[in-house]
């Protein structure tokens, strides 16, 4: 007798039903101050209030897996071996179904692309899955169309599937080098485009989208979630503070590049002053031609072409995404802007690194506000800020940032921490928020990518509303690195007592706000 052994069930959580999640629209919007300043290049919000879509997004944080709906998204590489923890808990609770028929009948997808499998014993009925791109600086607009090619196709094959519930993971990966906040972006516009275009057309069939986040892309969800989906005029009006400007997006969220596009004229070697007399069918012929050209974003390049021998034609750009990334010093006029900001912003810091290494910054490092103080428990350099002995009215803020960059360049190539100590600050130690915001959108991304923590020790509750409103509007890739701690002693947990030094008066403030056991050395681990 031969027994047939049955697939072990797998415990896993609780199977959630969206009916019981909060729909983004019946979330509440954030509060802002009284009166702010709007200091934004767009007049008004490209994503304005839509209470229809914000009822159908819902933003939850969780395991994918537990969601009860018609489909979710799993992002894979071209092989389904990706060892990710997303991964790992799809195959393990869908079964050896799953794994069967990826082997016999999908076997691979591309990049970009998705393909469709049943859910087995998911509670969902169908699993999308998507391929992200690799991203590297030398390619980033290859990078960001893939990525939207990955949503607007997750989207696509729901609207042919008819689905009324679909569950859409982060498709971008960290794992793949991919910025967690561009990605975001991407996503979030692609989205709001696609629902936007379905809902004039009036054949959306999809009645709830659940952004299923991760922890670790909670925080950045949930930051820029406002800005495509405001669900205030309060919200719709503060997203010109942080909406992405100086780019170019098609209707379904497709960034576009026009020094890159093409267009075919009839005839290059001259312009014709005087449209021809056109018979019946010339004229169809030459309507359908406009419909085509009406479909694409082009650019008319005949003025290239006035002569055969024009030396224009010699000035065609390269590579734009090596220009970004070398800062080579030639910006044709016609560049997209967002384009000629970055190269802007690469050649300037390049130049001031040169400096920072040749001039001669004692003023400045002879205050000691800012200084690399020993290192944390996983062995990452902690720099120490001494708001106290900042005094922005008085310092040179050109040597200032100079000192900054001379520092920290060596330093945030691997993993680093920030602690900034706002004791017995005042008036005088408090930055402008423009010389904030020009310092950090100077400093490359690997200042942000690779600071994992910025403490901030002793905040009052302005410095509390400040760093809530800077990292919302200018700084939404490091908001979730952000902590505010009331006492020395909670740093303890994160680097040893003897690789903290910091001056005599925090210690002293510390111990008439908290005791003496902060420093008492068998109270401490």
């Amino acid at each position: 007798m031969v027994l047939v052994m049955e697939e072990p069930l797998v415990t896993s959580a609780p199977i959630i039903d969206i009916s019981t999640l909060k729909s983004w629209g019946d979330t509440s919007p954030i509060q802002f101050p009284t009166s702010y300043n709007i200091n934004s290049s767009l007049e008004t919000s490209p994503y304005p209030v839509n209470k229809t879509l914000n009822k159908k997004i819902i933003f939850w944080e969780g395991d994918i897996t537990q969601l009860r709906v018609d489909a979710i998204v799993h992002s894979t590489n071209e092989n389904f071996s990706d060892h990710c923890p997303l991964s790992n808990r799809i195959f393990t609770k869908a079964g050896h179904g799953l794994k069967q028929e990826i082997y016999d009948d999908i076997k691979e997808c591309r990049t970009g692309e998705v393909v469709v499998s049943k859910a087995y014993r998911l509670p969902a009925k169908l699993i999308i899955h998507t391929v992200g791109p690799k991203y590297n600086p030398k390619f980033q607009s290859a990078a960001e169309n893939t990525l939207h090619n990955c949503y607007r196709n997750i989207l696509q094959k729901a609207y042919e599937l008819k689905l009324r519930s679909l569950a859409i993971s982060v498709v971008n990966s960290v794992r793949r080098n991919y910025p967690p906040d561009e990605g975001a972006h991407t996503a979030l516009r692609t989205i709001r485009r696609i629902l936007e275009y379905q809902e004039s057309k009036g054949d959306c069939y999809l009645e709830s989208v659940i952004l299923a986040v991760e922890s670790c892309d909670a925080g950045i969800y949930e930051v820029l979630l406002p800005l495509y989906f405001p669900r205030s005029n309060k919200e719709e009006e503060a997203a010109l503070l942080q909406l992405p400007t100086g780019r170019n997006y098609g209707p379904f969220g497709e960034p576009i590049f026009p020094d890159r596009q093409i267009r075919i004229i009839d005839n290059p070697h001259h312009h014709i002053n005087a449209p021809p007399k056109l018979d019946g069918q010339q004229v169809e012929e030459r309507n359908s031609q406009n419909i085509l050209k009406d479909d694409c974003s082009v650019i008319d390049l005949s003025s290239h072409f006035d002569v055969m021998g024009d030396t224009s034609f010699t000035h065609m750009q390269g590579d734009l995404d090596q220009q970004r990334l070398l800062g080579e010093r030639h910006v044709p006029p016609t560049i997209d802007p967002f384009i000629a900001k970055q190269i802007h912003n690469q050649e300037r810091y390049d130049r001031l690194l040169r400096r920072a290494k040749t001039e001669d910054l004692s003023e400045v490092s002879g205050i000691g506000c800012l200084y690399q103080c020993g290192y944390d428990r996983f062995g990452r350099p902690v720099i120490v800020f001494v708001g106290k002995w900042f005094k922005f009215k008085d310092i040179n803020l050109d040597k200032a940032l100079l000192y900054l960059i001379y520092l920290l360049d060596p330093l945030v190539k691997g993993d680093y921490v920030i602690a900034y100590f706002h004791t017995n600050t005042s008036n005088a130690n408090y930055p402008s928020f423009t010389w904030l915001r020009e310092v950090y959108n100077i400093l490359p991304y690997k200042y942000k990518k690779n600071l994992k923590a910025f403490y901030i020790v002793h905040p009052t509750l302005w410095t509390k509303m400040m760093t809530w409103w800077f990292t919302t509007f200018m700084a939404p890739a490091i908001k979730q690195k952000v902590h505010s701690l009331p006492g020395v002693e909670y740093l303890y947990s994160i680097m040893p007592r003897n690789q903290l030094e910091i001056p005599a008066f925090i210690t002293e403030y510390d111990m008439t706000i908290n005791g003496l056991r902060y420093f008492n050395p068998s109270s401490t681990t």
